[in-house]
């Protein structure tokens, strides 16, 4: 008689779609740091090349012309990397969120937030019921129909990690209120368009900002929160982040580092050039 073909276990398959947000969630449980790349252009061999450098990926919708299609390419990478894939979406409304939570995105950055009732909502949207009002039809989440049900949804309410940006003066004026929605894992600082709002535009040591970075992180932290942040490569702003207690941070992003670094190369060899001429 012929081997009956093998069958692929559900707990075998659940293990492999959602044990890159596990990882991440058991780093920042450990209290240890989390560092991720930002990803903005299209081609998924990016995420390739630098997922496994990194303890997650911020794949920025809000300030790049990546389409849901595109995110799907790189959350297939980024899977196959093992790293958790974290995408900033570009606001805080259902169409924006709902279709990546449905494609199974490990956790989603919502900017801008202004308000706690707005923060409340998000929370919902990203929670299936009783902890919120999350539609059903996860698609890919679901693993394509084999995994699905009340465990699923019991897992993915666990799994799925929900940050939200504190970046304007709305936001700073129900601060305590938004740090307290259950269903937020963690608040984000925008810290350059914070500045701006503040009046003291990427001035990131004026006290007025400092300072208020340190209330949003002891906001966080009082009310059982992470803090994170994106930054860009600039040491003096990394530096400054890191000394308000960040436990995940963006430092930089794709196009960023091959501009950075070419610069550098370039420079480097220019220089090389006119010292050999001499």
């Amino acid at each position: 008689m012929a081997a009956e073909p093998a069958i692929v276990t559900n707990d075998l398959r659940e293990l492999t779609l959602h044990e890159c947000i596990q990882k991440f969630r058991e780093k920042l449980g450990s209290e240890a740091f989390c560092i991720g790349s930002g990803i903005t252009l299209s081609d998924p061999s990016i995420v390739e090349a630098l997922a496994p450098l990194v303890d997650f990926l911020w794949i920025d919708m809000e300030h790049s012309h990546l389409s849901f299609e595109t995110v799907l390419t790189h959350l297939l990478a980024a899977r196959a990397c093992g790293t958790a894939a974290l995408v900033r979406v570009r606001g805080s409304d259902l169409p924006s969120i709902k279709p990546l939570l449905d494609m199974g995105v490990d956790g989603i950055i919502v900017p801008q937030v202004r308000s706690a009732e707005e923060v409340r909502r998000i929370a919902s949207m990203c929670r299936y019921a009783p902890l919120g009002e999350r539609g059903y039809g996860p698609r890919r989440a679901a693993d394509y129909g084999r995994d699905g049900g009340p465990e699923y949804m019991q897992r993915a309410n666990a799994q799925l990690f929900v940050a939200v940006q504190v970046e304007n003066r709305d936001a700073l004026d129900e601060l305590d209120a938004i740090a307290a929605v259950e269903g937020v894992d963690s608040l984000a600082l925008g810290p350059y368009d914070l500045s701006i709002a503040l009046g003291h535009p990427g001035e990131l040591r004026h006290p007025e900002v400092f300072g208020t970075m340190q209330r949003v992180a002891a906001a966080a932290r009082a009310a059982g929160k992470l803090m994170g942040t994106g930054v860009g490569t600039c040491a003096p702003d990394i530096q400054c982040l890191m000394e308000l207690g960040i436990q995940w941070m963006q430092c930089g992003d794709d196009y960023g580092y091959m501009v950075g670094h070419l610069t550098q190369l370039v420079d480097h060899v220019r220089d090389l050039t006119i010292r050999g001429s001499r």
